[in-house]
């Protein structure tokens, strides 16, 4: 059985489509691009409806490539400097949500 696309997380983040790519800091290390889906307004599962705040922009990444990146790092999209606001929050299906304020 074929899996499909989006169980291979490289596959589902290509650039071409419709993930960007972004560069995290984390505190002490070495700079590093990331690929991730970058949103301002925001679907919350939880309460199943957009929040729309851009205040606090997020980007969805592989959960793999943030695991060391902790709040108050860093991280450039487009040119533009953030930080995180907390630590990643990992989704369960191997994502992760960093949510974003500019700098």
């Amino acid at each position: 059985m074929v899996s499909p696309a989006w169980d291979d997380l490289d596959a589902f983040l290509q650039v071409d489509d419709f993930a960007i790519e972004a560069t995290v800091t984390p505190r002490g290390g070495v700079p590093r691009q990331i690929k991730g889906v970058f949103d301002e307004p925001y679907f919350n599962a939880q309460l199943g409806e957009y929040e729309v705040d851009a205040t606090q922009p997020r980007l969805t990444c592989k959960a793999a490539d943030v695991v060391d990146l902790r709040e108050r790092d860093q991280v450039t999209i487009n040119g533009q400097n953030y930080y995180l606001l907390s630590n990643p929050q990992e989704d369960g299906t191997g994502m992760a949500v960093l949510a974003l304020a500019r700098e």
